[in-house]
């Protein structure tokens, strides 16, 4: 994902909020932002592994 500035996007993020949220609300808002955001970078730069690796590598059926 491109370099955003960040200020900006957490405005953003606070004005989505409804008026009542919490500190957890906003602090809940971020951290998907940055999951969703790091897993991203992770499928852009290939460090992935597929579900079925995933269910070999855990004794899973397939």
């Amino acid at each position: 994902m491109e370099n955003l500035n960040i200020k900006e996007e957490a405005r953003k993020l606070i004005d989505k909020l409804p008026e009542n949220s919490t500190w957890d609300d906003l602090m809940y808002q971020i951290y998907i932002r940055q999951t969703v955001e790091a897993a991203l970078a992770d499928s852009k730069a290939s460090n992935v592994i597929s579900v079925q690796e995933v269910r070999k590598k855990f004794g899973l059926p397939e």
